[in-house]
């Protein structure tokens, strides 16, 4: 009966934001040739922003980079690649970098200055804000920074910062036209221009002719919103949409004869992520039970078949300073026990809360719940709402599902894992820790900033609240025809990048 009640109501889901996405547009089915491209994503509701200081969803996110420009984004692997910045230079001591910038423009024509990235830069870092970038623009000293010409920024950093250009690639470092308050029209520099917006629904842009690197293809650049990842699917397959994002390992093997599909290897890590500051995570055994008691391959088994590999509680596997060398957390669960009646906690009631807001939440959710109470816990699954999720679990909750696309592990630890980040899920805040992150950033010596990495990713995997069980493969989906959608990690530089896509 559970069965045939949850197929019905996804059914009824999938039907439902299919409906919705045919009134979003101009009806019937979507445009060929150089036209409209409409791209569907899970979307955050009346919540949802176009400023791009304040993009925290992959669809605010694909918007902002389709609007705006940051001086740098990050590669495939990870590293950061040159953007608004045409090159960037530090002094000696890495405490003054030089960043000189491209000959751009913005949509209402006037050229990008240095004025523009010092204040975008200002408003970002503003004490009174919580802008998902402040953790990591915080380090530059504004007042000691300045514009050199019409085309140089000089930035004085507080302390010597070896990795710099992390900074400019940051998530949500998008350079607005100085002054800028206003966002519900609003201009960039990016490779589409502002139409129109429906909040919580849709926004259409155009093509922006005098791009830096080049006008799009496409003439128009639609994004449609479905939480429900079968109505993301149904979409696609009915012709209303060119692009579905985020699709699961079994609808990709589904759908694979009637879709192309994309898939970037072991770029999206899932996790639960554990608050350690509030009860019943706040005890360090009962943490440490809780990573015993995991049976990765059971999770990647069964949530990502064939898509995916299991993780050791430490995000970035694979990219530069991924501590390897911390030996793999073992599924013990004997252990597990023993460290939960230790704790006092056998029997105790777990709420783990979840959503649809991202493929294979649920899934995941259910199968772990029933490794929480094989170890003694009593679980029981909370649905949190999936237009708000990523926000309500800063805050609320005590385990949480949790993902990411990929960053530069620096830049995780600074937007996730310092006292002052603020988007810290699991609110670890430890000043050893932090004091270990100043010295990484800052050795001049390559060998110095890989033993305090390791350093910190010795003490996550010891007592954090961050239980990474897997990597799976970033999927999307494209109609047939739909050429140039490359295989690039979540929040790297191609991903969801639209200018360089075609239409048959």
């Amino acid at each position: 009966m559970m069965r045939d009640h949850l197929s019905r109501r996804g059914f009824l889901a999938a039907t439902a934001g299919a409906a919705l996405l045919a009134g979003c547009g101009t009806g019937g089915a979507p445009s060929t040739g150089g036209g409209r491209l409409r791209a569907v994503f899970a979307g955050g509701g009346a919540t949802e922003v176009l400023d791009p200081h304040l993009a925290n969803l992959f669809n605010e996110a694909a918007r902002a980079k389709a609007l705006y420009d940051k001086l740098a984004d990050l590669g495939s692997d990870v590293s950061p690649q040159p953007r608004l910045a045409e090159s960037w230079e530090p002094d000696a001591g890495f405490t003054r970098w030089r960043v000189t910038l491209r000959q751009a423009t913005f949509h209402d024509g006037r050229p990008v200055r240095p004025q523009d990235v010092l204040a975008s830069y200002a408003r970002i870092t503003d004490p009174g804000k919580t802008f998902r970038a402040k953790s990591s623009l915080a380090l530059i000293d504004l007042r000691s920074s300045r514009a050199v010409g019409d085309r140089v920024v000089e930035f004085g950093l507080r302390r010597p910062f070896a990795e710099f250009p992390n900074v400019l690639a940051a998530f949500g470092a998008y350079i607005v036209p100085e002054g800028t308050t206003d966002f519900s029209r609003p201009v960039g520099s990016g490779p589409f221009s502002f139409v129109s917006w429906k909040p919580g629904s849709s926004v259409l842009l155009k093509r922006y002719p005098d791009y830096w690197e080049g006008a799009p293809s496409i003439e128009e650049l639609e994004f449609l919103i479905a939480n429900e990842e079968s109505a993301r699917v149904n979409a696609l397959l009915g012709g209303q949409v060119h692009y579905a994002h985020d699709l699961s390992p079994a609808s990709a093997r589904q759908h694979a004869g009637r879709l192309t599909i994309v898939r970037a290897p072991g770029s999206s890590m899932n996790a639960f992520a554990m608050k350690v500051d509030r009860a019943p995570f706040d005890d360090p055994d009962l943490r440490e039970a809780m990573f015993l008691l995991t049976d990765r391959r059971q999770l990647v088994d069964t949530v990502m078949p064939g898509a995916g590999q299991i993780g050791n509680d430490l995000f970035g596997k694979g990219y530069l300073h991924y501590a390897d060398s911390i030996p793999q957390r073992p599924f013990d669960l004997d252990r597990a026990r023993a460290l939960i009646r230790k704790a006092g906690a056998d029997g105790l009631p777990v709420e783990l809360t979840t959503s649809t807001a991202a493929a294979g939440f649920v899934e995941a959710a259910t199968v772990f719940a029933d490794q929480l109470r094989a170890a003694g816990l009593k679980a029981t699954i909370v649905s949190g709402d999936k237009d708000t999720y990523w926000s309500d679990i800063l805050t609320k909750g005590s385990i949480v599902s949790f993902r990411s696309g990929a960053m530069p592990i620096e830049t995780h630890i600074a937007q996730r894992l310092l006292s002052t980040s603020t988007t810290n899920a699991t609110k670890w805040a430890r000043p050893e820790f932090d004091a270990l992150y100043r010295e990484a950033v800052s050795a001049p010596s390559a060998a110095d900033r890989e033993a305090a990495y390791l350093g910190m990713q010795r003490m996550l995997h010891a007592e954090g609240g961050l239980l990474v069980w897997g990597f799976a493969d970033w999927i999307v989906a494209t109609s047939p025809g739909v050429t140039g959608v490359l295989p690039a990690p979540a929040n790297t530089l191609d991903w969801a990048r639209f200018d360089k896509v075609r239409l048959a």
